[in-house]
């Protein structure tokens, strides 16, 4: 039988995941810049080794609601950071915990009809420590018109970056 790994993660109680191939690193909360105007869904950006990367708040992108934060909680927070086909750079997801990195046998998935999920970005679901889990797909956290309008952001960002990059 075929098993796959997830990166199992909480989103405002909401359980989800990644296929472990979609994610590339899991990060600390650095401090993010956050030009004037961005997008509600864009928490900001970071410097990744001189590359601006975008930050996408999941809570906002899926509508959850979002409660009352303790004050330490950004200190649990995570990024995770993901490479989705098609797209120009990385960007990073915030969640509010990485959970756990887990092996499941393919037969415990349970499709999602795509036409009952924004996109089709919820693949499938399969129960985890006796919650039900959301398998993500990267590529379709995004619209086609969020992703360009993310690119042009990133540009944006990218070129303020390098305005303050020491020559070598």
């Amino acid at each position: 039988m075929a098993s796959l790994q997830i990166i199992i993660f909480d989103v405002c109680g909401t359980a989800c995941a990644l296929h472990r191939s979609a994610v590339r690193e899991f990060l600390p909360l650095p401090r993010l810049w956050r030009p004037p105007a961005l997008p509600r869904p864009l928490a900001g950006f970071f410097n990744l080794g001189g590359d601006a990367v975008p930050v996408l708040r999941l809570d906002v992108l899926f509508g959850l609601e979002q409660r009352e934060p303790a004050p330490e909680a950004d200190l649990y927070q995570h990024l995770i950071l993901i490479s989705a086909s098609g797209a120009a750079g990385s960007s990073a997801l915030l969640v509010d915990r990485v959970l756990d990195v887990a092996r499941v046998d393919a037969s415990q998935l349970s499709a999602v009809r795509q036409a009952e999920t924004l996109n089709g970005c919820v693949e499938a679901e399969v129960t985890w420590s006796d919650r039900i889990v959301h398998l993500l797909s990267a590529d379709r956290i995004l619209l086609a018109e969020e992703k360009q309008a993310l690119a042009e952001l990133e540009r944006q960002a990218q070129n303020r970056l390098s305005e303050w990059a020491v020559p070598a």
